[in-house]
């Protein structure tokens, strides 16, 4: 059978229109993530690439590019002294460890890139130093 006509007031394909952001003050802790957290560019697995910034508007939060997508993040630092980018919305994470970074959708529980690497991951793989943890920052005493 022939397409039928879509009505003219119905657009193709398009995503419906996420709710504005409202991001929370930052905690001290997540402000103290944030200063952590590597910024810039990363070249991942696959000729992927990431790129990480400070968010324009919102203290302590961050903008994370991959391909055509740009999420907003809350860092967190874990236990083990990684850095947790994760996504206010909820699908994506970025896990930020000192020998690499990946990024990850949460709601599919796949690995999106993998192997990411910035200049600071690499400045790490030439000078491994003994620690105490596999993250970025000690491991938190409690």
């Amino acid at each position: 059978p022939p397409p039928q006509n879509r009505p003219a007031n119905r657009p193709a394909n398009r995503p419906a229109a996420l709710p504005p952001l409202v991001l929370a003050v930052a905690s001290e802790e997540q402000l103290q993530a944030a200063e952590l957290a590597h910024y810039g560019d990363y070249e991942c697995e696959f000729g992927q690439a990431v790129h990480v910034a400070r968010h324009p508007t919102h203290l302590g939060y961050v903008d994370v590019r991959h391909e055509r997508t740009v999420v907003t993040m809350k860092p967190v630092l874990s236990s083990t002294g990684a850095i947790r980018l994760e996504d206010v919305r909820g699908r994506l994470l970025m896990l930020q460890i000192a020998n690499k970074s990946m990024l990850m959708d949460t709601r599919a529980g796949r690995r999106l890139v993998d192997g990411c690497m910035h200049a600071k991951h690499r400045e790490f793989a030439a000078n491994p130093t003994p620690v105490e943890s596999l993250g970025i920052a000690p491991p938190k005493t409690d």
